[in-house]
C-alpha cells in the first residue's frame, strides 16, 4: 500500500462534518483506508479551542485543537486508544487493510510503550498470525481494556506482549462493555441481593405460586413479543424447560432442543443451524424480502456460535456480572440469528438461562424479564435497531429464486464484535423493574388474596373456582359486585354476604374510589 494521507471529506459516513474541524481516531483511519464498518462515535479536532477540551455536537464528538494527533497511522491509533472506545470490528480490518509490515513499525517506533504493545496485542489476538518482533521483555504489565473505562474479565498474563488480555470473549466473538454511571450503579445495588432478601421474607406456599404466575407471564409475553399464540400444549412445554433453565449447559445440540419445543420442526422449519440465508424485515407485494437487518451467513454460524459459548464460559468462570453476561449472550444470539425460525423465544430464555445458572434469580423463580420488555417493545426494538442498524450498509445482498436473501460479502466480523453497553443497560433496567416492581406486586396480592379468601370461608362455605373468581371482579370493579355478575354468576347470595363480601376484598386489597357498574373481566395477575 502506498503513502496514506489522513485528509478529511466534507462528508464522512453520510454526516457533514462540522465547520473547521478534522477527523480524528476511528473515523479519520476509516476514511484513510477505507476500511467497511460503521463509526458510531466519530470524533474530530476543532481548529480552535474548546471549552472543556471536547464537546458532543450531534453524532460528532469534537476535541480541542490541542489533542490533534499525528497525521500517521500510528498517531490516528494513540488517538484511537486514548480518546475511544475500543471498536474490534475497525481494528480489525484496518490491521486487514494495512499489513503486517506497517503495524511492525509502529510497534518498533516505541516498544515499551503502552498503546504499542496494545496494538501489538490485538494484531496477533485478532489475526493469529505473529508479527516479526522480539518478546517485550520484563516490564510492567498493561491492560488490554483499562477496568476503569471499561467491565472486564480477570487478566490472563500474555508475556509476549506485557499485556494483561481483559476481555469479555475470544475472537471469535468478543463483546465490549463501556462503564457507564448508570452501569456502575446497577452494580453496585446487588439486585439478586435484593430479591433473595424479599423471597426470603414470604411464606413459602406464596412464593411457590408467585413462580407459577411469573412463569406463565413470561411465557406468554415472550410469543406475545412474537406476534403469537400457541396451543396451550406448546406453551405448557416451553414452561417446563424456562423452569427448567440453567440445569443443562449450553450446547448447540441443547439449543437445538429448545428450538423443537419453541417450533414445529419437520414439516415447515428444519431443525438446527440454518444452511441457508435470512432476514428480519417485511416482504413487498410479490413477496420479496424487504429486510431490515440480515442475519449471518450459513457458513460463519458453526465458528460464531461456538465463540458466543466460550465467551458464555468464560464470563461465568470470571465471575462477570449475571446480568451482563446475560446481555452478550442473549443478544448477540439474537442478532447472528444461527436458526431459521424460534431465535427470538431463545434470546429471551438464554436470559433466564445464565440468571438461572449463576444463581442470580431465587431457586425455582423467573424473573419475568418478557413481560417488561412486552411493555417497553417500542424501547426494546429501538435498542435493536440501533445495534443492527449502522451494520446494514456494509452487507452485499441479492434476493433468490427462493424469495431469501443471499449475502455476497464476508460480513462474520459484523456479528462477532460490537459494543454491547445499551442493550446491556436495558437488560438491567428490566431485571430491576421485575424485582422492584413485578415480583413485590404479585406477593403482595397473594398475601391480600390469602387473606380475603380465609375470611370469606369463615363465612360461608364456597368452592375453590368460583370464590376466586368472586375475588378477581370484585378487586377489579374496586370493591363492588357489578349488578350483572351477580345476577348471572352470583345470584344464591344474599344482601348481607355481598355487603360482608366486598367490605373484606375492599380492605384486603386497600381498595377505593367509586366502583363501575361494567362487567369486569379478571386480568391475568388477578386470577389464582
Amino acid at each position: 500500500m502506498g503513502a496514506v494521507t489522513f485528509e478529511t471529506p466534507p462528508i464522512f459516513q453520510e454526516m457533514l462534518v462540522p465547520r473547521q474541524a478534522r477527523l480524528a481516531g476511528w473515523a479519520a483511519l476509516v476514511h484513510a483506508y477505507d476500511i467497511q464498518a460503521p463509526v458510531r462515535r466519530p470524533c474530530c479536532v476543532s481548529a480552535g479551542a474548546i471549552k472543556g477540551n471536547r464537546r458532543d455536537d450531534g453524532p460528532w464528538r469534537i476535541f480541542d485543537k490541542r489533542a490533534t494527533p499525528d497525521q500517521t497511522l500510528a498517531g490516528q491509533l494513540t488517538f484511537a486508544f486514548r480518546h475511544e472506545t475500543l471498536d474490534l470490528l475497525i481494528l480489525k480490518r484496518l490491521f486487514q487493510a494495512v499489513g503486517q509490515m506497517e503495524i511492525e513499525a509502529v510497534v518498533r517506533r516505541e516498544p515499551t510503550g503502552a498503546t504499542s504493545r496494545r496494538v501489538w496485542f490485538f494484531f496477533e489476538w485478532l489475526s493469529g498470525e505473529r508479527l516479526d518482533l522480539a518478546d517485550a521483555g520484563k516490564i510492567a504489565y498493561v491492560p488490554a481494556l483499562d477496568p476503569k473505562d471499561y467491565i472486564t474479565a480477570q487478566p490472563i498474563n500474555s508475556p509476549r506482549h506485557q499485556v494483561r488480555d481483559n476481555l469479555l470473549g475470544t475472537p471469535a466473538f468478543c463483546p465490549i462493555i463501556r462503564r457507564t454511571p448508570q452501569l456502575a450503579a446497577y452494580l453496585e445495588t446487588h439486585w439478586d441481593a435484593k430479591a433473595k432478601d424479599l423471597v426470603g421474607r414470604i411464606a413459602k406456599s406464596v412464593i411457590a405460586r408467585t413462580a407459577s404466575f411469573l412463569l406463565v407471564a413470561d411465557s406468554q409475553a415472550s410469543y406475545q413479543i412474537e406476534g403469537e399464540r400457541p396451543p396451550r400444549t406448546r406453551l405448557e412445554r416451553w414452561m417446563r424447560a424456562v423452569n427448567q433453565s440453567g440445569k443443562h449447559p449450553l450446547s448447540i445440540d441443547e439449543l437445538v432442543r429448545l428450538q423443537q419445543i419453541v417450533v414445529e420442526t419437520g414439516r415447515f422449519v428444519t431443525p438446527g443451524l440454518r444452511t441457508a440465508g435470512g432476514f428480519i424485515g417485511e416482504r413487498d407485494a410479490w413477496n420479496d424480502p424487504l429486510p431490515e437487518f440480515v442475519s449471518a451467513r450459513p457458513e460463519d454460524l458453526p465458528d460464531l456460535m461456538a465463540g458466543i459459548l466460550a465467551t458464555d464460559r468464560r464470563l461465568a468462570r470470571d465471575g462477570v456480572d449475571a446480568v451482563l453476561q446475560a446481555a452478550v449472550v442473549a443478544f448477540g444470539f439474537v442478532f447472528i440469528h444461527p436458526f431459521e425460525d424460534g431465535n427470538g423465544r431463545i434470546h429471551r430464555y438464554l436470559i433466564h438461562h445464565v440468571l438461572a445458572e449463576r444463581d442470580y434469580t431465587p431457586p425455582g423463580m423467573v424473573f419475568p424479564v418478557s413481560t417488561v420488555i412486552l411493555d417497553r417493545l417500542e424501547d426494546y426494538g429501538g435498542r435493536l435497531r440501533a445495534f443492527s442498524g449502522p451494520l446494514m450498509p456494509y452487507i452485499e445482498w441479492r434476493p433468490t429464486p427462493k424469495q431469501n436473501v443471499e449475502v455476497l460479502n464476508d460480513t462474520a466480523d459484523l456479528y462477532r464484535f460490537g459494543d454491547y453497553t445499551e442493550l446491556a443497560a436495558f437488560l438491567y433496567e428490566c431485571v430491576s423493574q421485575t424485582i422492584t416492581t413485578d415480583l413485590p406486586r404479585e406477593i403482595a396480592y397473594l398475601a391480600s388474596y390469602d387473606a380475603a379468601k380465609r375470611r370469606i370461608q369463615d363465612m360461608i362455605d364456597m368452592p375453590e373456582a368460583p370464590l376466586s373468581n368472586l375475588i378477581a371482579v370484585i378487586r377489579q370493579n374496586r370493591g363492588k359486585l357489578a349488578k350483572r355478575r351477580r345476577q348471572d354468576d352470583f345470584h344464591a347470595l344474599t344482601d348481607p354476604e355481598v355487603a360482608a363480601i366486598e367490605r373484606i376484598i375492599s380492605e384486603a386489597f386497600d381498595l377505593g374510589g367509586d366502583a363501575d357498574e361494567a362487567d369486569e373481566t379478571p386480568s391475568a395477575s388477578s386470577q389464582d
